[in-house]
């Protein structure tokens, strides 16, 4: 159940966050494309870096009788693929009463089927050199398999089968149970997915966004057959899923096979009204502080964000890559990076930060994730990262030079992110179930390339000036009291009487 996102080696929010665009700075690769976009840009080469984007593959898409679309980018240089299965269900679709059920069901798919037991399904991807694996996210589930082409037709048929005959017998489900209440005891020993978990409660209080993925241990304690099986038949229906195939997989075959195995996945139910229960999350923020002797302090600020299609997504990435990530392991000093970087490395206010601005259907989160030592003044760290908000208001304040650098730093990204077979099949995956289809590279480049500074300072004091906060610390944070939210938080409506 992760979620894929790149962050400085000490973080790990597997769970938490679905970044579009993977940001990590002083890295010897990122350099070396970021040069490769400035002298494609403004060389005077036959070629551009947006012209360059124009010889990638096309997204093919065919949607069966069932509502079952099928989606894939074909290289057909390539002897392997990945092929899974997208499915628009997660954690958000669930109660208080049975939260934890779609990862439950995700580590149940695996554990024997009316066809196979859970050994032979082992065997069998193994002899064929094949690898499956499967996450759990806020708002989706995946099934995938990277295999050979040779033997995409087989990966298909096993998922196929774990997806619509697995036994949940309760014996494995048992079992299971033990294997995850043994995953719950290591997520909290990961603090980053404690502070962001938290997050998420205080954020979206009245709203099942605010779940944790795993569930409470009471529920995994309780969940039933009967749960797991509801949770299917509610869920896993044809128009909330898309198989998706990239790499050496031709579109033609992959749609047949899914005619074979996917045809009998039951069509859209009249499920409107359970679906709309579970959307229009409202955001609330307010302070929690989990407090310990643990030997560094984690801590998140958080406004409340933008959904997948809101049309200041780009206006918030582009903010979020101006405010930058930074890490002092990473060796660079204070002359690098962006403004906050420089501020916090000089005034030595944390070991490391990230900004992130996590996005779902409706709603987000836009902040800065850091870790300091315990002694290390909380509230100049925290009053640091609001001034930058606040200065990215005023457009007077944004330079073009930071603004370039930025968009570079996300057209990097892009590139980078989508090495591979399976983070393509991630991203169409991902894109197909928010849009019902594929976003080009050439697309979001231009889509990156209309943001300029005017931009970021509108978006900027549309979701900074006046807005509720929300910060989570863990560790020795006492200086994070109620009083401290408060004068925070003015820091964000002092700037809005001098802007207006």
């Amino acid at each position: 159940m992760n979620s894929k996102i790149l962050l400085p080696k000490s973080f790990n929010l597997s769970r938490n966050l679905n970044l579009s665009f993977k940001v990590q700075a002083s890295n010897l690769i990122y350099r070396r494309a970021l040069s490769n976009i400035s002298q494609a840009n403004n060389s005077n080469y036959s070629y551009s870096y947006p012209k360059s984007l124009l010889g990638l593959p096309e997204t093919r898409i065919t949607r069966l009788d069932n509502g079952l679309r099928i989606a894939t980018e074909t290289n057909p240089k390539l002897k392997t693929a990945t092929v899974g299965v997208w499915i628009d269900a997660g954690s958000r679709f669930e109660t208080l009463a049975d939260n934890g059920t779609a990862h439950f069901l995700e580590h149940m798919s695996f554990k024997g089927t009316n066809k196979r037991s859970q050994k032979d399904i082992e065997l069998l991807i193994e002899n064929i050199g094949s690898n499956l694996n499967a996450y759990t996210s806020r708002e989706q589930t995946v099934y995938y398999a990277k295999t050979l082409t040779k033997n995409i037709s087989t990966s298909i048929e096993v998922l196929s089968d774990i997806l619509q005959n697995s036994k949940f017998e309760l014996s494995a489900i048992t079992r299971e149970r033990d294997v995850i209440l043994r995953e719950y005891e290591e997520v909290q020993k990961m603090k980053d997915e404690v502070v962001f978990d938290e997050l998420h409660k205080i954020a979206f209080p009245h709203s099942s966004l605010g779940f944790t993925i795993l569930g409470p241990t009471d529920n995994i304690k309780k969940i039933t057959r009967e749960n797991i099986k509801s949770y299917i038949s509610t869920n896993y229906t044809a128009d909330r899923m898309v198989i998706i195939g990239a790499g050496g997989v031709d579109h033609d075959e992959l749609v047949e096979l899914a005619k074979k195995h996917f045809s009998k996945v039951p069509p859209p139910h009249n499920n409107k009204a359970i679906y709309d229960q579970f959307k229009n999350a409202k955001f609330v923020g307010g302070t929690a502080l989990i407090k310990n002797e643990y030997p560094t302090n984690h801590i998140v600020l958080s406004v409340e964000g933008v959904g997948w299609s809101n049309p200041d997504y780009w206006s918030l990435l582009v903010a979020q890559s101006i405010i930058g990530s930074w890490d002092r392991t990473l060796g660079a000093g204070d002359q690098v990076g962006s403004k906050l970087a420089k501020e916090i490395s000089k005034k030595n206010l944390a070991n490391s930060f990230m900004s992130f601005n996590t996005s779902y259907t409706d709603t987000g989160l836009f902040g800065v994730y850091f870790i300091t030592e315990p002694n290390s003044d909380l509230y100049q760290t925290c009053k640091s990262i609001i001034q930058e908000w606040m200065r990215l208001c005023d457009e007077d304040n944004i330079s073009e030079k930071e603004v370039a650098r930025a968009k570079n730093q996300l057209k990097t990204s892009l590139l980078l992110s989508l090495d591979g077979t399976t983070p393509i099949a991630e991203e169409i995956g991902r894109q197909m179930l928010i849009f019902n289809r594929r976003m080009s590279p050439l697309e979001v480049d231009r889509l990156i390339e209309q943001v300029d500074k005017q931009k970021i300072a509108e978006v900027s004091r549309k979701y900074f000036l006046n807005k509720e906060l929300a910060v989570v610390g863990y560790g020795q944070v006492d200086k994070l009291d109620k009083d401290a939210h408060k004068q925070l938080a003015e820091l964000m409506k002092i700037k809005r009487s001098a802007h207006h």
